[in-house]
């Protein structure tokens, strides 16, 4: 198992140690050096710990892709999930909101730590109409499935699969809902939560189409005896899925500190141990030796979607957000070693 976690510890070693010199090198005082080490830990663990649904829905998607994707996921999309969620979209928040440029952005966010905070945690409602939308969408597509013949709360997901025949009947309901959590909102926010919904709506749909464009090139390849390295499609479907997972994990991240490094340095350690657990169980075949254990990371996926539509208007601790993940995933795993046993099923 360690192999699989090599690169995730170096890449803490690395950040730990940049973390120590920025703590020293900004306040020169060890125990104030300490403690935001300390910090980093802690939301390391906590980027994990809310992060793990992630890791399962990445892993359905990810033992599809050629092993060359897979590591590109692992580089590349590392890459895009430290720079990109971690640093340039918390930026790019307050450069928008508050009409500065990038170096302006970078400025405030290193000697205004506070206001930085503020101008992040405004945005809010737009992140949770964006995010809620395109999350709710990805885990209705798992259920909403005419196709789909293994249903673990069959009592639903049989009834689910039978609605999947209403064409576009995912997002009804999801335009309905937002348009209810609207009605709670003051008319500005509202109208901020309705298009940013809207947008997520469409990202998922452009996402969906470029990833199905993809697909269908590659097999025209094959069907002419050309040699493909697929995987593409899936690539850009992977990141803007752990984009939409990383909102909360971001803004959250306000509660333990307002300083920008400690908090990409933090998140981008805990990323990285996701991105290392998601390759285990795709190389390890952990989805296919426990059969209801991808159904819960859905249901997660939809809870955390439906709790960041609700965020808009309450507040919801991101503890909750992270239970209701874990204890989603773990009473399919448990549903799931408890099938095997039943029908003599070795996993492994």
């Amino acid at each position: 198992m360690l192999k699989y976690f090599r690169g995730s510890l170096v890449f803490t070693l690395v950040c730990l140690a940049l973390g120590l010199w920025y703590g020293w090198s900004a306040t020169g005082s060890i125990s104030a050096t300490l403690r935001m080490l300390w910090i980093i830990a802690v939301l390391s663990i906590l980027e994990v710990s809310l992060s793990f649904d992630n890791a399962v829905v990445n892993a359905t998607v990810l033992e599809d892709m050629d092993e060359i994707w897979q590591k590109r996921f692992l580089t590349w999309g590392m890459a895009i999930a430290v720079f990109g969620m971690r640093i340039a979209f918390p930026l790019a928040i307050v450069a928008i909101a508050a009409g500065l440029n990038p170096f302006e952005a970078v400025n405030l966010s290193l000697n205004n730590p506070r206001e930085y905070e503020r101008i992040v945690s405004s945005a809010h409602v737009g992140i949770a109409g964006f995010g809620g939308a395109f999350l709710a969408l990805v885990g209705s597509k798992f259920f909403f499935d005419s196709d789909k013949d293994v249903h673990w709360l069959a009592w639903i997901e049989e009834q689910l699969s039978k609605f999947s025949r209403i064409a576009a009947v995912e997002i009804a309901l999801l335009l309905v809902t937002m348009f209810l959590i609207s009605l709670m909102l003051p008319d500005d926010e509202a109208l901020t939560f309705l298009v940013a919904g809207m947008l997520g709506i469409v990202t998922f749909v452009a996402v969906e189409g470029i990833s199905t464009l993809l697909e269908m090139r590659e097999e025209t390849a094959r069907a002419h005896g050309a040699v493909v390295s697929a995987g593409l499609g899936g690539f850009l479907y992977l990141n803007v899925l752990d984009a939409s997972f990383s909102f909360d994990g971001v803004i959250g991240a306000f509660a333990l500190s307002n300083n920008m490094v400690v908090i990409a340095l933090g998140l981008s350690i805990g990323a990285m141990f996701v991105r290392s657990l998601t390759i285990m169980l795709v190389q390890k075949g952990t989805l296919a030796e426990y059969r209801y254990l991808e159904h819960g990371a859905f249901w997660a996926i939809l809870a955390l979607g439906a709790i960041m539509l609700l965020s808009a208007r309450f507040h919801i601790p991101e503890t909750v957000t992270g239970l209701i993940g874990a204890v989603l995933i773990g009473i399919s795993l448990w549903w799931s070693v408890r099938h095997n046993r039943r029908h003599r099923v070795n996993p492994g």
